[in-house]
């Protein structure tokens, strides 16, 4: 048992650090809660994610993410286009929840992803390392690419009837990216990122 003093974070009882394995995870013994689970690779698996998750957030707001064949006229639409759209509707309270939940948030977690774990992949802390790692914390519920990409499912279902709707390349790279960025975020052992920064210090 170590000396360090943890908090179960669902009954507060205070108890000894115990040693935790590689892939194994530690539990509070009166409420069996799970305090942690030792990631192996945590941070090098988590850049290599969002790495791949900075690609295809790239390439699904390059690209055009639908098109409309309606009686011989094509129109396609990007991610910022719909935003847009909503704005000029006067729909500014929408269109900023949308601007910020699927584009703004997600944006911010891989920055801030890229921000803390690369510099920590080196050997060094990046500045300004702990508000930016607590920002990542709070930004998570505000990332809602899922809730986004099922609307336009239904959309799509209700205007198949209109028009011929041909799925663009930023449909397929924004639906890799929920689960990618989702795969990175479950993959961060933030006790090892807080780790490194005890042993910096």
């Amino acid at each position: 048992m170590s000396e360090v003093l943890v908090a179960c974070h669902d009954c507060d009882l205070l108890q000894r650090e115990p040693e935790v394995p590689t892939g194994g995870s530690a539990r509070c013994p009166r409420c069996d809660a799970e305090l942690w689970r030792h990631r192996p690779n945590s941070i090098e698996r988590t850049l290599a994610l969002t790495i791949a998750g900075v690609v295809l957030f790239a390439v699904a707001n390059a690209f055009p993410f639908l098109g409309f064949n309606m009686q011989g006229q094509v129109t396609q639409t990007t991610l910022s286009s719909g935003v847009r759209q909503l704005y000029a509707q006067d729909q500014w309270l929408v269109g900023s929840l949308v601007l910020f939940t699927t584009i703004a948030a997600p944006a911010l977690q891989l920055g801030m992803l890229c921000f803390v774990l690369t510099p920590l992949r080196l050997g060094r802390r990046a500045p300004g390392f702990v508000p930016a790692f607590r920002w990542l914390q709070h930004l998570r519920p505000w990332s809602m690419m899922e809730v986004f990409l099922i609307g336009i499912l239904v959309s799509l279902v209700k205007l198949a009837d209109m028009a011929t709707i041909e799925p663009g390349l930023s449909l397929w790279a924004f639906a890799l990216l929920i689960p990618t960025l989702a795969g990175a975020l479950a993959s961060l052992d933030t006790r090892e990122v807080w780790d490194h920064v005890e042993v910096e210090r």
